[in-house]
């Protein structure tokens, strides 16, 4: 009897629990907000961070995950508040909702591709991809790193990364050019936003490039003609500006000076007004330098404008303007150091863009570009050469997006304009245009395919077709000891034209030849990354196999006439060469404040022929000039509460050189350099920032001939409010 009273009053009182709880849920005033996530293709995006922020809160009440297929759910009281979308290698998104009472509201989001992400890669495809579905090789630098190296100038980043080399002709100011995987100086093409930075004919000379309002640095490794025309024989570089993203705007102030009387100074403003962002910087920097007629002095302006009508339609304006000053005193390891002799180097570019869909599967993009140099080089009263280039293009592109990949189309005209001192008073003009496809593909979970073609067709030697091809395959996806393994593949062939003098020149002893061939590359790059250690760990090992083919030599005939007291001589495609070696980089984050970073490039490269060699280092079996054969870094960085120390050693082994002075010197000695960054928060947004370059005063030369600077520091103030939305 008692156990059936029991029995009855535990049944009434679960009756009594749950009808309150149905009354209690029919009657709550919280609000259901849900939705799907996808990207641009319409792909569903799991993981994607959802938070909710009541608008006069200063945390989120609410957060949750979309799942795996895209949904999610999140239950909030009524009010207003910002709802913020975030994943890795998308670009956040927010909105601003009044929730009501018992409100049941859908919203549906679609996020971009982040270019600015360490995650995704903008310059190996025709748009932009996570790395981990790029088959090319690619280096990326973001700016924590830039910030924890105090990195200033380009030529500095990229001699720290796998497979490249710098060569200065002398301190501050001196010739900089760059060599990757063996290729050529000129071999490789260089982007800001978009807008060449080489010369026609692909020459570039680093000494003034800086990182002014620059956020990320790709670099991608073997030949890219199929998608960026002539130049990018050996790879690509790109730099990304600054975007302003913030309503109450960010604000950089800094100053510094140290050794041989240098100082530095600049600001950079970035922010949002309404739809329209900007991003403005400034900075100067002089140096009397190490010796005699020294000095060198660089002033840099930049802008990056956008606006937005709506998330599918945006309009980018981006302008930097560079102005330099050098002093050359010439070799003088060998020689007597020039006194008068100097350059003055002038740069100016223009970038315009407009993207925008027309329908959920269709981008479109409609770009501009100008480039305008203007160097001069003179030792007065000797001589003074003038050299003005100017490269002026429109490109059109148009990507239809599937669910497991994309197709582009595009068709870019460029017309290249100069006044080369090498032809005094003669004009050239190029008038070149090409059309191109480019297409990814990804027929299973793990594999992605991507193939390209451009034919390009060029005023000086006609029209030529170059293709790209490759395959990404995860091995392995995994989250414990044994992470993401992926194996990829890439191969390309580029193209260059000629240098404006080797085919426009007017000299009737040394004419052009306007019946030059581009020089030509195959390049192969077959690699695997390993992620280990919960992805704390990436290990990347390439192989790379370059060909370069018909590239122009001087062929020169000392029988003189009366009309040529000198000799003659004329261009002609004669050379060919070789490089293949290996790349290793890792990447360690042992602790969230302590990171290690490293690289090893074995780098063989061979001259196979060479009829026109005027020096012995050019003749057939030597190594090819100022590209060692083994180099690499290793890049140190900690923190601790308020300070930060980064330390950066690069070593380069021995490398085949010439004095180009008859003295018979045909090799560089290796060495290596260490540089020390620190820096401390001394109160809000202030930091006093202190680096060495060159810490041990390390004698060697990056050119025979001519000393690399010796050690050099640098004390400063720096101010950084990073700005905030309301």
């Amino acid at each position: 009897m008692n156990m059936t009273l029991l029995r009855t009053a535990f049944l009434l009182f679960a009756v009594s629990v749950l009808s309150f709880s149905l009354q209690a849920q029919s009657n709550s005033t919280d609000a259901h907000l849900s939705g799907r996530v996808t990207d641009a293709s319409g792909y569903t995006i799991a993981g994607v961070k959802i938070t909710a922020q009541p608008e006069n809160a200063a945390v989120p009440t609410a957060s949750t995950s979309t799942a795996a297929d895209g949904a999610y759910t999140v239950v909030l009281a009524f009010g207003p508040y910002r709802i913020r979308f975030e994943r890795t290698s998308f670009v956040p998104r927010e909105f601003s909702l009044l929730l009501s009472a018992s409100d049941s509201r859908t919203l549906d989001v679609k996020l971009e591709i982040a270019q600015v992400s360490e995650n995704v890669v903008v310059t190996a495809n025709s748009q932009p991809l996570e790395i981990s579905q790029t088959p090319a090789p690619v280096d990326v630098l973001m700016p924590d790193e830039i910030r924890q190296r105090q990195l200033v100038s380009l030529a500095d980043a990229l001699g720290t990364l796998p497979g490249a080399a710098i060569a200065r002709t002398g301190r501050e100011g001196g010739l900089t050019t760059f060599f990757l995987d063996g290729g050529n100086s000129n071999f490789t093409k260089f982007f800001v936003d978009g807008t060449p930075l080489n010369e026609p004919g692909g020459f570039l000379n680093l000494s003034s490039q800086t990182f002014d309002n620059i956020d990320k640095l790709e670099v991608v490794h073997g030949a890219e003609s199929a998608l960026y025309g002539t130049d990018a024989v050996s790879g690509v570089v790109q730099l990304f500006s600054h975007r302003g993203a913030t309503r109450i705007p960010e604000l950089h102030l800094f100053a510094e000076g140290g050794s041989y009387s240098s100082a530095r100074g600049g600001a950079l403003v970035a922010g949002l007004l309404g739809a329209f962002d900007y991003s403005l910087a400034g900075s100067y920097f002089q140096t009397d330098g190490q010796g005699s007629n020294d000095a060198f002095l660089n002033r840099n302006f930049s802008g990056n404008f956008g606006y937005s009508f709506s998330d599918a339609n945006h309009l980018r304006l981006t302008v930097r303007s560079n102005s330099s000053f050098a002093g050359l005193p010439g070799p003088i390891l060998f020689l007597p150091p020039s006194l008068s002799q100097f350059e003055r180097l002038k740069l100016l570019l223009f970038h315009f863009s407009w993207d925008f869909r027309a329908g959920p599967h269709w981008i479109h993009r409609l770009s501009g570009h100008e480039n305008r140099t203007l160097d001069t080089n003179a030792n007065p009263p000797a001589f003074t050469f003038v050299d003005q280039f100017n490269r002026a293009g429109l490109q059109e592109q148009s990507t239809y997006t599937f669910r497991t990949g994309a197709v582009a189309a595009g068709y870019e005209y460029e017309v290249e304009n100069a006044y080369p001192s090498l032809i005094a008073g003669f004009h050239a003009r190029r008038n070149n245009q090409a059309g191109f496809l480019d297409a990814r593909w990804q027929p299973l979970a793990r594999l992605t395919l991507s193939a390209g073609a451009r034919a390009e067709a060029n005023t000086t030697f006609g029209t030529r077709v170059v293709p790209r091809a490759g395959a990404v395959y995860a091995l392995h996806d995994g989250r414990g000891f044994w992470g993401d393994t992926r194996a990829r593949f890439s191969y390309g062939q580029g193209f260059k034209e000629p240098a404006l003098e080797q085919s426009f020149g007017s000299d009737p002893c040394f004419p052009g030849n306007s019946s030059l061939r581009p020089e030509r590359s195959q390049t192969y790059d077959a690699g695997l990354d390993q992620f280990l250690a919960g992805q704390r760990l990436r290990l990347s090992a390439t192989y790379f196999n370059n060909r370069f083919r018909d590239i122009v030599s001087f062929t020169f005939d000392p029988t003189t006439t009366t009309a040529c007291p000198q000799g003659t001589g004329t261009y002609f495609n004669t050379d060919l060469a070789r490089a293949r070696g290996v790349n290793l980089s890792g990447q360690l984050r042992l602790r969230h404040w302590l990171s290690l970073d490293g690289n090893y490039s074995h780098d063989d490269t061979r001259v196979l022929k060479s009829p026109n060699a005027f020096d012995p280092v050019q003749m057939p079996g030597n190594h090819l000039l100022r590209r060692p054969v083994n180099s690499g870094s290793l890049i140190l960085n900690t923190f601790y509460r308020h300070w930060n120390l980064n330390l950066t050693g690069y070593f380069s082994g021995i490398r085949t050189d010439s004095d180009f002075l008859g003295f018979g010197l045909t090799h560089n000695p290796g060495y290596a350099r260490f540089d020390l960054a620190t820096s401390y928060l001394i109160a809000r947004g202030i930091s006093f920032t202190g680096r060495v370059t060159n810490l041990f005063d390390k004698q060697y030369q990056d050119a025979l001939g001519f000393p690399a600077l010796g050690r050099d520091f640098r004390l400063g103030l720096n101010y950084r409010f990073t700005g905030r939305n309301r």
